[in-house]
């Protein structure tokens, strides 16, 4: 696969003239502190881009793509730049796709429960709009707010949301894509079933802009839920959360969300709220969403109460309307920030294993915190589908990061081993791409090169990412 030579590929102010023919000049940044901000994403990783074109068309981003693939030029989309693993970074320089101008919902059509949008519409606005029409988008990444569409589909994103209504993928019905050379192709239908031919729509779901660049996503929406209840249950053990959790599944019951937090987090939060009232003995919290019919809900919640109750929960809140409601989930939005509190530097994982190894994936987790003990870890996530984000804290960025990594390492191989997978919903970008050959074996790792070969044969698209690869361009310092 040919990565582009840096050394002969247009200087600065040449592609700035090439992309100002095609996306008009207010679309490009060119200046030195534009590109800087372009240089990085959630990953904290900074590499320059040569130039950031933003367009407007499918036939802007075409032409953009045949100029790129003449001329050797890494192309790398962005959407939001919220990504945890390094899918938006430049490594390479080259261009930039910013997609903050294509950010139309072009239609909703409530009889065939759909909707049409360019990649730059943000999560939320989506399911803002469509809830007008007593229509639900589910998808709901924590960072639905900022977050777009475009990106959450290259991402494959999940959320609070996955163990009821699945993750993007599974709402992604049709994708209008712009191949490397510029070629554009169209994928999938705007109908609910479809099986005709390979499905190409899947494949390009989660590729993290490495084969293509989508320009319209049609997504399926279901009917809006009549109601949604907040629970949140407190109890001394994580063992008796993680009981609660699995009893409540078994027992048939789909929450909307499921959620754990354990006693590290717990901490954070207190310090950095009081307000929160938490027992003082609580070591994991559950925080779980019901949703549905009003009667049925009133039904299931009742039901759930009674397992927490009967798994020695210390205590359990029930939201009695949204303003309540929003005040439970206070406690899980204020986690990421109150991080901060046990350290400075964090490294977020997001490994996902079979619910049935949650617990003993925490206590490996706390085993191998023990041969670190320079190192804090703080466990939290989406307990009901098994996917549980993993934060490594450590106080010195340069004496304790590969300390940090080293831990890390062993984590994921733990993880595997249970069965789990090395990335929920965050992706792999270039954070993750050296422990790939963990999960996938050679012959599948090869086929998925073969694919990537086939559709940007020069390696234009996102070089550098999910494959290991030679970077040859330094990070910003």
């Amino acid at each position: 696969m040919i990565i582009a030579d840096r050394e002969t590929v247009l200087k600065t102010p040449e592609l700035a003239d090439v992309m100002r023919r095609i996306v008009g000049s207010k679309n490009v940044l060119s200046t030195l502190e534009d590109r800087i901000c372009y240089s990085c994403d959630g990953s904290k990783q900074q590499y320059l881009p040569d130039i950031v074109a933003q367009p407007c068309t499918t036939q802007q981003v075409s032409k953009i793509l045949c100029f790129a693939h003449e001329h050797n030029i890494p192309v790398y989309p962005r959407g939001a730049g919220s990504g945890l693993t390094g899918g938006a970074v430049p490594v390479m320089g080259g261009i930039v796709l910013d997609f903050s101008r294509m950010n139309r919902i072009m239609e909703i059509m409530p009889e065939d429960l759909t909707a049409t949008v360019e990649p730059g519409v943000v999560t939320q606005t989506l399911q803002n709009e469509v809830a007008r029409y007593k229509l639900f988008y589910p998808p709901d990444p924590a960072s639905a707010a900022f977050s777009t569409i475009g990106g959450n589909v290259a991402e494959c994103s999940g959320g609070i949301t996955g163990l009821k209504y699945g993750v993007t993928r599974d709402y992604i019905l049709a994708l209008e894509i712009v191949l490397a050379d510029g070629s554009v192709i169209h994928t999938g239908r705007k109908t609910l079933k479809s099986v005709t031919g390979y499905d190409l729509t899947r494949l390009f779901v989660g590729s993290e802009g490495t084969l293509g660049v989508f320009t319209k996503i049609t997504v399926k929406l279901i009917p809006l839920p009549e109601t949604v209840e907040t629970l949140l249950a407190f109890f001394q053990t994580p063992a008796d959360a993680i009981k609660t959790a699995s009893q409540i599944v078994a027992n048939n019951l789909l929450p909307r969300a499921l959620e754990f937090i354990d006693k590290s987090s717990i901490d954070c939060i207190k310090a950095y709220n009081r307000a929160f009232k938490i027992p003082a003995e609580t070591n994991a919290i559950l925080l779980i969403d019901v949703d549905g019919r009003a009667s049925s809900v009133t039904t299931e919640s009742s039901l759930i109460e009674k397992i927490v109750v009967e798994n020695h929960a210390l205590e359990v809140t029930t939201a009695k309307n949204s303003q309540e409601r929003n005040a439970l989930w206070e406690v899980r939005r204020a986690i990421s920030p109150a991080l901060y509190n046990i350290a400075p530097f964090k490294i977020n994982e997001d490994i996902c294993v079979p619910r049935s190894q949650i617990l003993e994936i925490l206590e490996r987790i706390a085993d191998i915190n023990e041969r670190y003990p320079l190192l804090k870890v703080a466990n939290f996530g989406h307990v009901g589908d098994g996917n549980i984000h993993v934060n490594v804290m450590y106080k010195d960025g340069k004496s304790q990061r590969a300390m940090a990594e080293g831990m890390i390492d062993e984590i994921l191989h733990a993880t595997v081993e249970l069965g789990g997978t090395i990335s929920g919903e965050h992706g792999i970008g270039n954070v993750k791409s050296a422990f790939v050959p963990l999960e996938i074996p050679p012959q599948e790792l090869q086929i998925m090169r073969n694919i990537k070969q086939l559709l940007d044969p020069k390696g234009i698209l996102n070089p550098a990412k999910i494959f290991t690869q030679t970077n040859n361009k330094q990070p910003l310092q």
